[in-house]
Protein backbone atom coordinates (compact mmCIF):
# COMPACT_ATOMS: atom_id res chain seq x y z
CA UNK A 1 0.00 0.00 0.00
CA UNK A 2 2.84 2.32 -0.90
CA UNK A 3 1.86 5.98 -1.07
CA UNK A 4 -1.16 5.65 1.21
CA UNK A 5 -0.74 7.49 4.55
CA UNK A 6 -0.24 5.17 7.52
CA UNK A 7 -3.15 6.89 9.26
CA UNK A 8 -5.49 5.72 6.51
CA UNK A 9 -4.15 2.16 6.57
CA UNK A 10 -4.50 2.08 10.34
CA UNK A 11 -8.03 3.37 10.28
CA UNK A 12 -9.31 1.05 7.58
CA UNK A 13 -7.79 -2.07 9.09
CA UNK A 14 -8.72 -1.40 12.66
CA UNK A 15 -12.03 0.15 11.87
CA UNK A 16 -12.91 -2.94 10.04
CA UNK A 17 -13.87 -3.65 13.50
CA UNK A 18 -17.42 -3.73 13.49
CA UNK A 19 -19.00 -6.00 11.13
CA UNK A 20 -21.37 -8.47 12.76
CA UNK A 21 -25.13 -9.06 12.99
CA UNK A 22 -26.34 -10.40 9.66
CA UNK A 23 -29.74 -8.78 10.23
CA UNK A 24 -28.13 -5.33 10.07
CA UNK A 25 -27.33 -3.98 6.58
CA UNK A 26 -23.53 -4.05 6.19
CA UNK A 27 -23.22 -0.34 5.42
CA UNK A 28 -25.24 0.65 8.49
CA UNK A 29 -23.14 -1.59 10.68
CA UNK A 30 -19.92 -0.03 9.39
CA UNK A 31 -21.33 3.42 10.12
CA UNK A 32 -22.22 2.38 13.67
CA UNK A 33 -18.73 0.95 14.12
CA UNK A 34 -17.07 4.17 13.06
CA UNK A 35 -19.13 6.08 15.58
CA UNK A 36 -18.34 3.57 18.31
CA UNK A 37 -14.60 3.71 17.75
CA UNK A 38 -14.70 7.49 17.56
CA UNK A 39 -16.54 7.64 20.88
CA UNK A 40 -14.01 5.34 22.55
CA UNK A 41 -11.12 7.48 21.32
CA UNK A 42 -12.71 10.85 22.07
CA UNK A 43 -10.45 12.92 24.28
CA UNK A 44 -8.13 10.03 25.05
CA UNK A 45 -5.61 10.35 22.22
CA UNK A 46 -2.85 11.93 24.30
CA UNK A 47 -3.17 9.42 27.14
CA UNK A 48 -3.33 6.48 24.74
CA UNK A 49 -0.27 7.72 22.82
CA UNK A 50 1.82 7.20 25.95
CA UNK A 51 0.11 3.96 26.97
CA UNK A 52 0.36 1.41 24.13
CA UNK A 53 -1.13 -1.41 26.19
CA UNK A 54 -4.31 0.58 26.83
CA UNK A 55 -4.45 1.51 23.14
CA UNK A 56 -4.11 -2.15 22.13
CA UNK A 57 -6.83 -3.10 24.60
CA UNK A 58 -9.20 -0.45 23.28
CA UNK A 59 -8.71 -1.51 19.67
CA UNK A 60 -8.87 -5.20 20.49
CA UNK A 61 -12.11 -4.73 22.35
CA UNK A 62 -13.70 -3.46 19.17
CA UNK A 63 -11.85 -5.57 16.62
CA UNK A 64 -11.35 -9.06 18.06
CA UNK A 65 -14.99 -10.17 18.31
CA UNK A 66 -15.70 -9.05 14.76
CA UNK A 67 -12.55 -9.92 12.81
CA UNK A 68 -12.27 -13.39 11.28
CA UNK A 69 -8.66 -13.93 12.32
CA UNK A 70 -8.53 -17.52 11.11
CA UNK A 71 -9.91 -16.84 7.64
CA UNK A 72 -7.63 -13.82 7.23
CA UNK A 73 -4.58 -15.86 8.26
CA UNK A 74 -5.63 -18.71 5.98
CA UNK A 75 -5.97 -16.32 3.04
CA UNK A 76 -2.56 -14.79 3.80
CA UNK A 77 -0.76 -18.15 3.98
CA UNK A 78 -2.61 -19.51 0.92
CA UNK A 79 -0.99 -22.80 -0.11
CA UNK A 80 1.29 -22.79 2.93
CA UNK A 81 -1.80 -23.16 5.14
CA UNK A 82 -2.43 -26.64 3.75
CA UNK A 83 1.06 -27.87 4.56
CA UNK A 84 1.16 -26.34 8.05
CA UNK A 85 0.36 -28.45 11.07
CA UNK A 86 -2.75 -27.62 13.09
CA UNK A 87 -0.49 -26.29 15.83
CA UNK A 88 1.38 -24.05 13.39
CA UNK A 89 -1.89 -22.78 11.98
CA UNK A 90 -3.13 -21.75 15.43
CA UNK A 91 0.16 -20.06 16.29
CA UNK A 92 0.25 -18.18 13.00
CA UNK A 93 -3.33 -16.96 13.49
CA UNK A 94 -2.37 -15.45 16.86
CA UNK A 95 0.96 -14.05 15.66
CA UNK A 96 -0.51 -12.49 12.52
CA UNK A 97 -3.36 -10.85 14.44
CA UNK A 98 -0.91 -9.36 16.94
CA UNK A 99 1.23 -8.09 14.06
CA UNK A 100 -1.76 -6.25 12.61
CA UNK A 101 -2.68 -4.80 15.98
CA UNK A 102 0.78 -3.50 16.77
CA UNK A 103 1.74 -2.39 13.28
CA UNK A 104 -1.23 -0.07 12.81
CA UNK A 105 -2.27 0.86 16.36
CA UNK A 106 -0.50 4.21 16.53
CA UNK A 107 -2.13 5.40 13.31
CA UNK A 108 -5.58 4.99 14.82
CA UNK A 109 -4.85 7.90 17.17
CA UNK A 110 -5.16 10.24 14.18
CA UNK A 111 -8.49 8.72 13.17
CA UNK A 112 -11.17 11.26 12.21
CA UNK A 113 -14.54 9.68 11.65
CA UNK A 114 -15.93 12.65 9.74
CA UNK A 115 -13.40 12.00 6.95
CA UNK A 116 -14.97 8.61 6.19
CA UNK A 117 -18.06 8.30 4.01
CA UNK A 118 -19.76 4.91 3.95
CA UNK A 119 -21.36 4.39 0.55
CA UNK A 120 -24.81 2.78 0.21
CA UNK A 121 -24.53 -1.01 0.07
CA UNK A 122 -25.45 -2.38 -3.36
CA UNK A 123 -24.58 -6.05 -2.91
CA UNK A 124 -26.53 -9.20 -2.18
CA UNK A 125 -26.71 -9.97 1.54
CA UNK A 126 -27.60 -13.59 0.80
CA UNK A 127 -24.08 -14.24 -0.52
CA UNK A 128 -21.40 -15.66 1.75
CA UNK A 129 -19.10 -12.70 1.14
CA UNK A 130 -20.05 -9.08 0.54
CA UNK A 131 -18.16 -5.83 -0.01
CA UNK A 132 -18.82 -2.56 1.79
CA UNK A 133 -17.39 0.50 0.04
CA UNK A 134 -16.22 3.67 1.75
CA UNK A 135 -14.37 6.80 0.75
CA UNK A 136 -11.74 8.43 2.97
CA UNK A 137 -10.97 12.13 2.54
CA UNK A 138 -7.30 13.10 2.93
CA UNK A 139 -5.92 16.37 4.24
CA UNK A 140 -4.80 17.47 0.77
CA UNK A 141 -8.37 17.36 -0.49
CA UNK A 142 -8.04 14.09 -2.36
CA UNK A 143 -9.72 10.86 -1.33
CA UNK A 144 -9.10 7.13 -1.46
CA UNK A 145 -11.55 4.30 -1.95
CA UNK A 146 -11.65 1.62 0.71
CA UNK A 147 -13.53 -1.67 0.34
CA UNK A 148 -14.18 -4.03 3.25
CA UNK A 149 -14.72 -7.70 2.45
CA UNK A 150 -17.02 -9.46 4.91
CA UNK A 151 -17.87 -13.10 5.33
CA UNK A 152 -21.20 -14.27 6.67
CA UNK A 153 -21.37 -16.66 9.62
CA UNK A 154 -24.39 -18.09 11.41
CA UNK A 155 -24.11 -15.34 14.02
CA UNK A 156 -23.39 -12.46 11.65
CA UNK A 157 -20.79 -10.74 9.50
CA UNK A 158 -17.06 -10.69 10.13
CA UNK A 159 -14.37 -8.78 8.24
CA UNK A 160 -11.34 -10.52 6.78
CA UNK A 161 -9.92 -8.27 4.05
CA UNK A 162 -9.60 -4.58 3.18
CA UNK A 163 -8.79 -3.13 -0.23
CA UNK A 164 -7.34 0.40 -0.42
CA UNK A 165 -7.43 1.84 -3.92
CA UNK A 166 -7.77 -1.71 -5.21
CA UNK A 167 -4.83 -3.05 -3.19
CA UNK A 168 -5.75 -5.91 -0.85
CA UNK A 169 -3.96 -6.10 2.50
CA UNK A 170 -4.38 -9.90 2.39
CA UNK A 171 -2.56 -10.06 -0.95
CA UNK A 172 0.14 -7.70 0.31
CA UNK A 173 0.84 -9.85 3.34
CA UNK A 174 0.59 -13.02 1.24
CA UNK A 175 3.38 -11.83 -1.03
CA UNK A 176 5.47 -10.69 1.94
CA UNK A 177 5.16 -13.95 3.85
CA UNK A 178 5.38 -16.22 0.80
CA UNK A 179 8.87 -14.97 -0.01
CA UNK A 180 10.00 -15.36 3.59
CA UNK A 181 8.45 -18.81 4.00
CA UNK A 182 10.17 -20.00 0.85
CA UNK A 183 13.49 -18.72 2.18
CA UNK A 184 13.33 -19.76 5.84
CA UNK A 185 10.20 -21.86 6.39
CA UNK A 186 6.91 -21.19 8.12
CA UNK A 187 8.19 -22.04 11.58
CA UNK A 188 10.84 -19.33 11.41
CA UNK A 189 8.25 -16.80 10.27
CA UNK A 190 6.03 -17.62 13.25
CA UNK A 191 8.98 -17.37 15.62
CA UNK A 192 9.94 -13.97 14.18
CA UNK A 193 6.41 -12.59 14.44
CA UNK A 194 6.04 -13.74 18.03
CA UNK A 195 9.41 -12.27 18.94
CA UNK A 196 8.51 -8.92 17.36
CA UNK A 197 5.13 -8.96 19.10
CA UNK A 198 6.81 -9.50 22.47
CA UNK A 199 9.21 -6.63 21.78
CA UNK A 200 6.37 -4.41 20.68
CA UNK A 201 4.45 -5.08 23.88
CA UNK A 202 7.42 -3.99 25.95
CA UNK A 203 7.98 -7.41 27.51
Amino acid sequence: MNGIPKTVVSAVLLLSAALAQAATPPDEFVTDAIRELSAKLDGRQDDLASDPESLYALIEGVLLPRFDRRLAAQQVLAKHWKTASAEQQDRFVDAFYTTLLQRYADGILDFEHDRIQVLPFRGDVTKRTVVVKTRVDLEDGSNVSVNYTLVGHDDGWMMFDVMIEGVSYVRNFRAEFDAEIRATGLEQVIVRLKSEAKSGSGE
